[in-house]
C-alpha cells in the first residue's frame, strides 16, 4: 500500500516537473517568436519601394546623419544649377532663380539684386547669351556645424559668336532647415560668396 502511494507520489512529481518544463519552453519560444516579429516589423518599416519605369525598387531608410555629406553635396549642386544655368528667357530665368532662392539666406539673394540692378539678366536676354555650369566637385565639412562648403565649376558662357569658359569658385554655410518641395534636402545655404571667376580660354563659333 505504502509502496504504491510511493510510486503514485514519484510518478506525480516527474508529470509536475515535465509540464513545468513544457511550460516553460512555451514561454520562451512565444517570447522568441514576439521579439523576432517586432525585429520583422521594424526591418520592414526600414524598406521603401519605389516604381520607377514599371519596375519595383527597393529602398532603405536610414538615419540623417548618415546621409549628410551626400545630402549637402546634391543641395550645393543644385543651387547652382539653378542659380547659375541662364536662357534669353525672362521666364526661365526667374523660374531658376527663385527655385534656386529657396535653398539660400538673403546672401544669395543680395547678389542676384546686384546682378539685376546692374542690368545683367538683360544683357543675357537682349544679347541672346546662354550659360551653363558644370560642377566639379563640391567639399564639405561636417566637423562642425553650420557645415562649411566649397564649390569647384566651371561655366560656359554661349554668345552668338563665341563660347567662354570661366571657372567658378564658390564658398558657404549649410544649416538644417525643415523638409518641404521646394526644399528637399533640408538644407540653408549662408553667407554664400563667389571667390573666383575668371576666364579660362575662348573659342570662336562657327
Amino acid at each position: 500500500m505504502f509502496t504504491k502511494m510511493k510510486n503514485i507520489d514519484t510518478a506525480f512529481r516527474y508529470v509536475r516537473g515535465f509540464t513545468m518544463l513544457v511550460i516553460a519552453g512555451c514561454i520562451i519560444i512565444s517570447c522568441y517568436a514576439v521579439y523576432k516579429s517586432f525585429q520583422t516589423v521594424s526591418l520592414m518599416q526600414d524598406k521603401v519601394y519605389i516604381l520607377a519605369n514599371g519596375k519595383a525598387l527597393e529602398a532603405y531608410a536610414s538615419e540623417r546623419k548618415d546621409n549628410i555629406p551626400v545630402e549637402a553635396k546634391d543641395h550645393v549642386k543644385t543651387f547652382h544649377k539653378f542659380f547659375f544655368t541662364l536662357d534669353p528667357d525672362d521666364k526661365v530665368i526667374k523660374t531658376n532663380i527663385t527655385k534656386a532662392l529657396y535653398l539660400a539666406d538673403d546672401s544669395a539673394k543680395r547678389i542676384y539684386d546686384d546682378l539685376k540692378e546692374n542690368n545683367f539678366y538683360s544683357g543675357i536676354i537682349s544679347g541672346n547669351v546662354s550659360q551653363t555650369i558644370q560642377i566639379d566637385s563640391v567639399s564639405i565639412d561636417i566637423r562642425e556645424y553650420p557645415y562649411r562648403f566649397r564649390c569647384y565649376a566651371q561655366q560656359s558662357i554661349i554668345r552668338t559668336t563665341s563660347i567662354m569658359k570661366r571657372s567658378l569658385l564658390t564658398e558657404g554655410a549649410l544649416r538644417n532647415v525643415s523638409r518641404s518641395d521646394n526644399n528637399p534636402h533640408g538644407f540653408l545655404i549662408e553667407r554664400f560668396n563667389t571667390i573666383e571667376n575668371k576666364d579660362i580660354s575662348a573659342e570662336t563659333r562657327k
